[in-house]
């Protein structure tokens, strides 16, 4: 399977727009382009049984994310504050940023 690119990375602010979750906004925590999933802080969580082992010393029921799909999800601009398309452009020095589409601002700090 080829890996799709994601419009949002690991560490960016998004609101997911549609599903159980709409509405919710979150940092990214995990980006999966093979899949075209991402993981979201405080997003879809589901609880899981584990027990106790090495790496999990206290075993019982713990709360934990699952991945939803990338199309789900939209950048969020501190700006505009809403979620919103982006674009790509070149600064002077070559470097390429993703901006809002609505306002203009830079979403790399």
């Amino acid at each position: 399977m080829e890996a799709k690119k994601l419009h949002v990375k690991k560490g960016d602010t998004v609101v997911v727009i549609s599903g159980k979750d709409k509405g919710k906004k979150g940092k990214v925590l995990v980006a999966m382009p093979k899949d075209g999933k991402v993981i979201i802080e405080g997003v879809n969580v589901n609880k899981k049984h584990k027990k106790p082992s090495k790496t999990v010393q206290q075993g019982g029921i713990i709360n934990q994310e699952s991945p939803v799909f990338s199309s789900k999800v939209m950048p969020w601009c501190d700006k505009c504050k809403k979620g919103v398309r982006i674009g790509h452009r070149f600064l002077e020095d070559n470097s390429k940023v993703r901006y809002c589409k609505d306002c203009g601002a830079e979403l790399d700090k």
